[in-house]
């Protein structure tokens, strides 16, 4: 299993998107909460095809973290179903994952 792992959702508008990223890392459940937006995301829901802009947050993380991670993103998060998609990190700059392992780590 990877050691790092990013954790990726999107929101509704990017002053939730921001509250999520600063929310996690504040808890030292990521490291990073990356927002980028809007994008178009276009999708099936409650039987149609529908189509809303969303922003979307990239949590850098250890992957020991990600659970937590997971279930603070689900009760902070405003969607019924909200996305959430972890990605294993393979490699990196060993110095950017000793980082990301030094600020899930702070305050323990």
């Amino acid at each position: 299993m990877a050691k790092h792992c990013q954790v990726t959702t999107t929101t509704d508008s990017a002053e939730a998107a921001e509250a999520l990223a600063r929310s996690a890392v504040t808890a030292r459940l990521a490291a990073c909460g990356q927002v980028s937006g809007p994008i178009t995301s276009v999708y099936w829901w409650e039987g149609k095809v529908d189509s809303a802009a969303e922003w979307v947050v990239v949590f850098k993380t250890t992957s020991d973290r990600a659970e937590a991670l997971i279930a603070h993103v689900r009760a902070e998060h405003t969607y019924d179903t909200p996305e959430i998609i972890v990605t294993p990190v393979t490699g990196g700059n060993p110095a950017y994952l000793a980082w990301l392992d030094e600020e899930t780590r702070s305050g323990e």
